[in-house]
């Protein structure tokens, strides 16, 4: 006979395995098993009730034990916090280029039919979207509970309060030499999005009446939440779409808000292994056509400028002017001499460091 497990845990294990192999088994047969007393078999039985595990009492004789519905189907053990891990895992798939997208959609309704009630409705509260971003970044994690605090006001459509840390710019008293002090905000929460290896939640801004992004990691849920509200549909009506315009700096147009045209002195397979998502054209041997975007001018003016190749700007104005900024502003770092007065140009919707969220 096989050595039973002697942890509890183990011991639940085996017994779910037992239940779901036939359907009736006697209290005594159960007990030989798993070589403990009946009295053992009878505390693990409410144990797995009290997880949500639908186990029925069979009368007879000698008495036994049934499980319900999901008897058919693998039995799953999880804590809340593996379930809510499994379900971000599989609805965030999609951002691995992978193309199991479709499976794991399959997957996790499968692993579903099986969770108990508590954590199903746990699970079906939970609702990403992942955005394709700049890779992973270290950095802060979310903390879980906070994610289904903020899951859960999203699915019941309910205003949500919460404090908000938002981080200094540099060179400003609280650029962390202090920290700086939460604002408190009240938002009608739109949707989870995962993007860079970061969270962020979605909301519109009653305060300010706008739509904003805030980071997860600096948020501090207040309770309770507020009333229910109607939910409004997210600028271009496609949520991934606008958080990627919104890290791009743009107002929730698809496209960046600076876009300029330069030509290279690099073969155009070169350029295309690190254009992103601009448009090279071949014009040589050595030399190709770069169509690309950013979040502002000089910020595509310094991106260009990491290319060792001759640069001819074919234009905007903007970006001509950008490049002659940078050009001085480099001239002075090497210690030449002091450059005039700077024209600055147009913003464009651009801004002199990349966006972030507030």
């Amino acid at each position: 006979m096989d050595v039973m497990p002697t942890t509890t845990s183990g011991r639940l294990l085996s017994l779910l395995s037992l239940l779901q192999a036939r359907r009736d088994w006697p209290g005594a047969l159960l007990a030989e098993r798993l070589e403990v007393s009946p009295r053992t078999v009878r505390r693990d039985v409410d144990r797995l009730r009290e997880l949500g595990y639908p186990i029925a009492a069979v009368k007879g004789p000698d008495g036994g034990y049934r499980l319900g519905a999901g008897a058919r189907l693998p039995p799953l053990l999880f804590d809340d916090e593996q379930a809510v891990a499994l379900a971000v895992a599989l609805q965030t798939v999609a951002a691995s280029g992978a193309g199991v997208e479709e499976a794991a959609a399959r997957a996790l309704n499968t692993v579903r039919q099986v969770m108990p009630a508590r954590l199903r409705h746990r699970v079906d509260a939970l609702r990403v979207t992942a955005v394709e971003g700049t890779g992973s970044r270290p950095g802060p994690r979310a903390d879980p509970r906070v994610l289904m605090a903020l899951s859960a006001a999203v699915h019941a459509r309910e205003v949500l309060r919460f404090g908000h840390t938002r981080v200094a710019p540099p060179g400003t008293p609280d650029d962390g030499v202090g920290a700086p002090a939460p604002t408190q905000r009240r938002v009608e929460p739109h949707h989870l999005v995962t993007r860079g290896g970061r969270w962020y939640l979605v909301a519109w801004d009653l305060d300010r009446d706008d739509w904003r992004v805030f980071r997860v990691d600096r948020i501090v849920p207040r309770t309770p939440t507020g009333p229910r509200f109607t939910p409004r549909e997210v600028p271009g009506g496609e949520v991934g779409a606008f958080v990627a315009a919104r890290f791009r700096g743009g107002d929730g147009s698809a496209d960046w808000p600076c876009r300029g045209e330069v030509i290279l002195g690099l073969p155009g397979a070169v350029v295309s292994a690190y254009a992103r998502d601009g448009v090279v054209e071949e014009l040589g041997p050595d030399r190709c056509r770069l169509v690309l975007g950013a979040w502002s001018w000089p910020g595509l003016a310094a991106w260009l400028g990491q290319f060792d190749a001759a640069i001819e700007v074919v234009g905007p104005a903007e970006l001509k002017d950008a490049f002659a900024l940078l050009a001085r502003r480099v001239t002075a770092g090497a210690g030449g001499p002091p450059p005039p007065a700077p024209r600055a140009p147009p913003p464009a919707g651009g801004r002199g460091a990349p966006p972030r969220p507030p």
